[in-house]
């Protein structure tokens, strides 16, 4: 049953973000060693070891995408369609323009957004497909003007496939190619490239504890989204919150397994214990009990403060991945939010609407780093660079100052590229 504490007896932990096992570090480590070393033939391999199909080939025909939008059915295909125009109108407006500058003495510099060359996006099975993550993740990059977008997803046991609801959204979401491949060596074979998989610049996308590790251990070589720890949803209510709405709000998030964290702070210790009835009455009926029970025993918490005030502080220290406002006038309140991935306004919006249709992202940042970081972006897709030209009468000018800062910091061939100029005239 879920823990009711009062905002004194609640002790904040430092937000920190959750280390991989030393087995998980050995395993992925030996996964990648032996992609780089190996390269097809090792993700053929493993590909038979955690999916149980032994696969000639990776890449998924086009022709199957075709195939899979009528699997799907009409009616989910059109709700993917207009879930994805809800993601690109969003995602569009994060578009950045380079900038030119020109401060005067003929000295001109700027910054330029150039798209990246190819991105990877990993596409996990779970215990279902997981299609919205396409969407979330591909959109983006297309927006960005990545070259070339590529989605990996493991087979199927049972058939071999990818899952059509995974193909349908690549297809309606403008992914260029599809690999039949998932976990760690996914991640390794696009960070490295083998025979037939290409080598990326960006590796986005979520997956278990060996695929964010895989990340992790690849960072560098490419870039990636963020390092992703177990999803959590902190509920802010007070006594007029529908304990049956805020109970169903905390489930959404425990049935993704065991290790999720659902929280609520409330204002009413009645309220606490109305919701905390609630939610033994929801999980009874879930399909995902035994997932959604561990998570509520283990890591679901109620917490009574005594302010609005109080709440808010509590929740900018936990950093939550995403956060419901269930209170009346909720943009009263959203200045006072400076941590959090995704904040959720009213008693309307159910955090499940971010996950699959609004249009923001819900690849998000989680175990407390929504402290200093975002949620994925164009940004994530692109890169800047600067320029600068000077004229002469400009290098004449800002040579002595540059020359001094050299030998202020002891770096005399620095100064001199700029003195050898300067002693010209």
């Amino acid at each position: 049953m879920i823990k009711i504490l009062s905002a004194n007896e609640y002790e904040p932990l430092s937000p920190t973000q959750q280390a991989a096992s030393a087995e998980v570090m050995a395993t992925v480590a030996g996964i990648i060693a032996d992609v780089r070393k190996r390269g097809d033939d090792a993700v053929r391999d493993y590909t038979e070891k955690f999916d149980g199909r032994r696969l000639d080939a990776f890449e998924v025909p086009l022709s199957a995408t075709e195939t899979a939008m009528s699997e799907v059915g009409r009616e989910f295909v059109g709700i993917m369609e207009r879930s994805a125009k809800n993601i690109e109108d969003f995602h569009r407006r994060q578009v950045r323009e380079g900038f030119v500058m020109t401060p005067g003495n003929g000295i001109i510099l700027g910054q330029r957004v150039i798209p990246l060359a190819r991105a990877g996006i990993h596409i996990p099975a779970f215990s279902a497909a997981c299609p919205s993550s396409v969407l979330m993740n591909c959109i983006p990059a297309k927006i960005a003007g990545v070259g070339e977008i590529i989605i990996v997803a493991p087979p199927s046991k049972s058939t071999g496939a990818v899952n059509p609801g995974i193909l349908a959204a690549a297809k309606i979401a403008g992914a260029d190619r599809v690999f039949s491949i998932g976990g760690a060596q996914a991640i390794a074979a696009l960070a490295y490239g083998t025979e037939t998989i290409p080598a990326v610049d960006v590796i986005t996308g979520p997956g278990n504890a060996y695929v964010a590790e895989a990340k992790r251990q690849v960072y560098g070589i490419v870039g990636i989204d963020m390092i992703a720890g177990p999803s959590d949803i902190l509920v802010i209510a007070d006594h007029e919150a529908d304990p049956v709405l805020v109970a169903a709000d905390m489930l959404s998030q425990c049935e993704h397994g065991e290790n999720s964290i659902a929280v609520l702070i409330t204002l009413c210790s009645e309220h606490a214990k109305k919701v905390s009835l609630e939610i033994e009455s929801q999980l009874a009926t879930l399909p995902r009990e035994n997932e959604a029970r561990k998570s509520v025993d283990n890591n679901g918490k109620i917490i009574v403060a005594d302010s609005i005030e109080q709440a808010f502080e509590i929740s900018n220290g936990l950093a939550p991945e995403h956060l419901e406002i269930f209170l009346d006038n909720p943009f009263e309140h959203l200045d006072k939010v400076k941590n959090a991935g995704s904040v959720f306004l009213g008693k309307n919006t159910p955090e499940a609407l971010g996950d699959y249709y609004a249009g923001p992202n819900h690849t998000l940042p989680t175990s407390g780093t929504a402290r200093f970081s975002s949620p994925l972006s164009v940004d994530d897709f692109v890169k800047k660079q600067s320029f600068s030209y000077y004229s002469e009468k400009a290098l004449q000018a800002a040579g002595g100052d540059v020359v001094k800062f050299a030998k202020a910091e002891n770096l005399q061939a620095h100064g001199l590229s700029v003195s050898r100029r300067l002693g010209r005239k």
